[in-house]
């Protein structure tokens, strides 16, 4: 048993896809809940992530994460290995990472809870406050392409071993909701049709509600011995013949039949009427007085769908909808926009002629809204490279591949020549001179490592020479010298008691870990990996690890390493540990400069002159910390505390925060 976690769902948020194989497992949201979520995300600047989980101790994994293509907005991870919580984010455009030691891997139930408010961030563990810091305001414009993953970094990468959660997830579909109508105390389903005599209507349910037109007459063509008459049950006019005998050209309205403004005398074959004009209805029955006829509201107009119905005193006009142009009376055809040019298509984009306009798609190997489309490389530019055209890559310097995936090792390549005080180390997209062991930058800290001196740690009294031998400097290191008689011994002081001239014992503080006392020194090492003994301890030599299980696929899911490869990923030191990958911020070399810049498709900042090219201004007097001894700090400055040389301290952003380091001695 690895790891389990625990999901609750609120707001109509249904539970997450999973789907699983050999090569791989996903446990992600639905669409429509991905959407939710980055809708929440771009109107929210104070969220606060919830969950709850078991793991295993030496495991690591993503506990959730908002991910795209190369990109992390929001990611939350627990690293067994090194003991910490990690909370991956972007800020302007770059990654960010803030890691906060804490040992949740210990295989109990914990509660875990992460609020940020614009650059406030709280970290709660089992309901206490274990974190407060002030961070960069997190960068949360999430893409529409976002995905949202439970339990691990994206498809296939940072994935929590759930052993027993495995067993029980199912994948759950959803199904589609038919919609009815209601009309005249009947049900009516999506899209059926039925007349209603009564009315004259026709009618239609359309996705829940019903749609009715007024029935459609022609005109009666009657001969002369018939008349047009309306008979009941039929909405329609019919031709009948008269029997009764009538005075035909005699005038019955010149005996003076009054009639409304909104009716008329007619005719008949034997009397005189007043009848309702066109577009007006009797009132009570009584059409010597009529009143106008609101045929869009009854539906007893003929306008088309592409338009939309206008009221008038004993009529009604059809006028065309925004978009659409005339073709007669009571029609509207739609205006072209793709043909005429007026569309707000971009260059990349196909133009579709829709119903009230038009619609953008981006042509194949673009993506974007339609308006704006950007080339779109299939695997994606890693290392800040840009996609200039169709899965065509463009790359910064330092950088090379067909995705911009390879860092180009200046160090292994010869191409920099450290001062020998120092060491060459690669670093995504550059290389830094880091001062050997035993060294230390004299605070210059020059590029080719020029600056490093030697530490004198005789008289720094941080040498481990008993009180019976002289310290020697040497360079890069030191030596004990015994005086002479017999109460010279060589042996070295440790915490836990003396230990002899030549013993070797494994140090309590590090399990894979070795030292050594020679003549007063005291040497740590890791202890040589026998992968021939079935007992060999797997967490200390993972090298030694060959079950196809303990294999880890990198982010891109196409290398796959054994159990103790290390590798670079982004901005992160990577390890492969039994089957898990876990992977740390890289620690970015001290630069003593007052302006700093992270170029694209690097980790570390460099050195600029220009202030409007800084990503921090350290010299910001608005943003200050005060130390223990009352002393205003500068946002970014570092120090010492005076009675505890191995504390540093920093100005962040107006708060003080601390490091306490593990000191090796080689």
């Amino acid at each position: 048993f690895k790891s389990q976690l625990l999901l609750e769902i609120t707001h109509d948020f249904f539970p997450f896809h999973f789907i699983s194989s050999d090569v791989g497992r996903a446990v992600h949201a639905p669409a429509h809940i991905t959407e939710k979520v980055v809708q929440l995300f771009r109107s929210k600047s104070e969220f606060t992530f919830l969950a709850s989980i078991q793991q295993k101790s030496s495991t690591s994994g993503v506990i959730f994460s908002i991910h795209e293509s190369e990109h992390s907005y929001f990611e939350l991870e627990s690293s067994g290995v090194r003991e910490e919580i990690r909370y991956h984010y972007r800020f302007k455009g770059k990654p960010r990472s803030e890691s906060f030691p804490y040992r949740l891997a210990d295989g109990q139930w914990h509660k875990i809870a992460l609020t940020i408010s614009a650059s406030h961030l709280l970290l709660h563990v089992d309901c206490n406050r274990i974190y407060e810091r002030v961070i960069d305001p997190p960068q949360m414009e999430l893409t529409p392409g976002s995905g949202v993953w439970l339990g691990q970094h994206s498809h296939r990468h940072g994935l929590f071993k759930l052993n027993y959660a495995e067993s029980r997830l199912t994948q759950l579909e959803g199904c589609h909701c038919e919609r009815t109508c209601s009309a005249n105390g009947l049900v009516y389903r999506d899209k059926e049709l039925w007349v209603e005599p009564e009315n004259c209507r026709n009618c239609a349910c359309k996705n829940g509600v019903v749609e009715c037109r007024r029935i459609f007459c022609p005109l009666a063509n009657c001969s002369e011995d018939l008349l047009p008459v309306h008979v009941d049950g039929n909405c329609c006019k019919t031709c009948r013949r008269f029997l009764c005998s009538f005075l035909s050209g005699y005038d019955f309205c010149a005996e003076g039949l009054i009639c409304g403004e909104n009716s008329e005398c007619k005719n008949r074959n034997t009397k005189a009427e007043c009848e309702c004009k066109s577009g007006y209805a009797s009132i009570h029955g009584d059409s010597t007085y009529c009143e106008d006829i609101d045929e869009c509201a009854t539906q007893m107009h003929y306008c088309q769908s592409n338009t939309v119905c206008v009221n008038l005193p004993g009529s009604h006009r059809c006028d065309c909808l925004p978009g659409f142009t005339r073709v007669d009376e009571y029609s509207c055809t739609e205006h072209d926009e793709c043909a005429s040019s007026q569309n707000l298509c971009d260059e990349n984009a196909i133009c579709t002629n829709t119903i009230r306009g038009h619609l953008c798609t981006c042509k194949p190997g673009y993506v974007g809204n339609g308006t704006i489309c950007r080339a779109f490389c299939e695997e994606g530019c890693r290392s800040g490279g840009t996609c200039v055209s169709p899965n065509t890559c463009v790359c910064p310097s330092g950088f090379t591949g067909h995705r911009c995936e390879t860092d180009i090792d200046e160090c292994a390549e010869g191409l920099i020549e450290c001062h020998n005080h120092s060491r060459c180390v690669n670093l995504p997209g550059w290389y830094h001179c880091e001062c050997r062991s035993g060294f230390h930058d004299n605070g210059s800290y020059l590029l080719d490592g020029s600056s490093c001196i030697d530490i004198d740690e005789c008289s720094l009294q941080t040498h481990t020479c008993w009180n019976d031998s002289v310290c020697v400097n040497l360079p890069g290191g030191y030596d004990c010298v015994c005086t002479s008689g017999p109460g010279c011994s060589g042996d070295c002081p440790q915490e836990e008691g003396i230990r002899r001239n030549g013993e070797d014992w494994k140090p309590s503080f590090d399990r894979c870990a070795v030292c050594s006392c020679k003549d007063g020194q005291t040497y740590c090492r890791r202890r040589p990996c026998d992968c021939g003994d079935p007992e060999e301890d797997l967490f200390c030599c993972p090298g030694c690890d060959n079950r196809p299980s303990s294999q880890c696929l990198d982010q891109s899911g196409r290398t796959l390493y054994r159990s103790g490869a290390s590798w670079l990923y982004g901005c992160q030191q990577c390890r492969c540990m039994e089957g898990e990958v876990d992977c740390w911020p890289l620690v970015c070399p001290t630069l003593m400069c007052e302006y700093t810049a992270v170029a694209e498709g690097e980790c570390c900042p460099r050195c600029v002159t220009d202030p409007c090219l800084a990503d921090n201004l350290s010299y910001d007097i608005r943003q200050t910390c005060k130390d223990p001894a009352g002393i205003a700090r500068l946002s970014g400055d570092t120090w010492h505390m005076p009675k505890s040389p191995c504390t540093t301290c920093k100005c962040k952003v107006g708060q003080c925060s601390m490091n306490k380091p593990i000191v090796w001695i080689f």
